[in-house]
């Protein structure tokens, strides 16, 4: 029902609440009626353009919300027990008055709270002291702690690693290094990171690099960087045996997993902008974990012209890594860590870096793979992946027929992961 006209009868009483529930109602004329007691609240609620009331025995106060907002679209003349209301219907203030036994109340009911708020005010000082108090003693016997975070002072810094010592140097980046210590407050590893001042943009890729970690958590990454398990020295060859193809494949999804992260669920889209070996840091499992972003970008700041002078820090990447659109002074994207993650996995399962002393003359990895691709996709392979195949092989004693086939799964294995790498390097960045 919307429209509902009463008027001119003999109703009396109140107006029935059961009328609550009519959430149609647009129209409502109940004038000329022997209606009495208070109007009821909820036909503020109602969604009424049109309410009159005028000519019955209404009496108390007149609601506010509603229809009774508007003077033009409700009529309350005649109910002369009517007062309040808004000031446009002209009706007298309420007075109301109270007897002494209430007033009386009134007063006990403000001594009593009064006093229950004195006495809690009292008891919660008394804790507050008490926690203080607690607070301070414990920081008199440990002040490593302040708001929640450790304090470091630069001694227990230049303790922690040895005087800043080679020997816990974990690796050098474009403005500054980073070191491996133990800190005596905790006894926990953490990696130290030192910046060089005088590098142009380094006091900015600080306050980036907080920025971006501040969203982002590390586990102990004892193993240091995949860079080091790839290219190792020939002391270290025996370490770099038991980097194999499962652990690189595993590795790969891992940076392939933050990537995805860091550009499309983060709460602001995060671009890297230097994704290679010596950035992506293991853990006791060999878990890959992307680390340094020291020239990282949220997406919305980082639409700008790479070559624009005013740039807060000058994103140059690292040679052979860099998509070749940030060269003729493409905007920072998404897309530019794809193509340095295509890179990454080459050198991965190649064990060539890009800046390898074999490619020139128009000779890439990107193309060294590609060829190898068509041709025979064992020839760009790693010979440690390829000594751990044979190795494999010869421990399951599998007939001849039965070699072969596992060898082709492993070919077919092998040519996936390097067509994932070589489709990085589309000439449309899009793509």
């Amino acid at each position: 029902m919307e429209r509902l006209y009463v008027q001119d009868n003999f109703f009396e009483g109140p107006l029935p609440s059961i009328m609550s529930s009519m959430r149609g109602l647009r129209v409502l004329n109940v004038s000329n009626n022997q209606l009495s007691n208070h109007i009821l609240k909820f036909l503020e609620s109602l969604n009424l353009t049109n309410l009159s009331l005028s000519y019955n025995d209404f009496k108390g106060a007149l609601p506010t919300r509603g229809v009774f907002k508007s003077v033009i679209s409700t009529s309350v003349v005649g109910n002369t027990k009517l007062c309040g209301g808004l000031p446009n219907f002209q009706l007298p203030k309420c007075c109301y008055k109270e007897s002494k036994r209430t007033r009386i109340s009134r007063i006990a009911k403000f001594i009593i709270s009064t006093v229950f708020t004195l006495v809690g005010g009292a008891c919660i000082l008394s804790l507050l002291y008490f926690f203080w108090f607690i607070d301070n003693k414990n920081a008199s016997a440990s002040s490593s702690y302040e708001d929640g975070f450790l304090h470091v002072s630069y001694h227990n810094l230049l303790k922690s690693t040895g005087g800043f010592s080679s020997t816990n140097l974990l690796g050098v980046g474009s403005f500054g290094s980073v070191y491996k210590g133990l800190l005596d407050q905790t006894q926990s590893i953490v990696a130290i990171k030192i910046f060089n001042l005088i590098c142009d943009g380094a006091s900015k890729s600080f306050m980036v690099e907080c920025k971006i970690l501040r969203r982002i958590q590390h586990r102990n990454l004892a193993k240091g960087s995949l860079d080091e398990w790839l290219h190792a020295t020939a002391s270290k060859y025996t370490e770099r045996n038991k980097l194999s193809l499962n652990e690189r494949v595993n590795i790969s999804i891992d940076v392939a997993c933050t990537l995805d992260y860091l550009h499309h669920h983060c709460e602001m889209s995060i671009v890297h902008c230097d994704l290679k070996p010596s950035n992506i840091l293991l853990d006791n499992e060999k878990t890959g974990h992307v680390g340094d972003f020291g020239l990282a970008r949220f997406l919305p700041e980082a639409m700008h012209k790479l070559l624009d002078q005013s740039s807060s820090v000058g994103i140059k990447g690292s040679f052979g890594y860099i998509a070749p659109e940030y060269d003729k002074g493409s905007a920072i994207s998404t897309q530019g860590d794809v193509y340095s993650f295509g890179v990454l996995i080459l050198e991965m399962f190649t064990s060539k870096r890009p800046t390898n002393d074999m490619f020139e003359n128009g000779l890439d990895i990107h193309h060294f793979a590609k060829v190898a691709l068509a041709d025979q996709v064992e020839k760009a392979i790693d010979l440690v992946l390829l000594r751990e195949i044979e190795e494999l092989n010869k421990r399951q004693r599998v007939t001849s027929e039965g070699k072969n086939k596992s060898w082709r799964n492993i070919q077919d294995s092998l040519a996936s992961i390097i067509k994932i790498g070589v489709a990085c390097f589309s000439e449309s960045p899009r793509e």
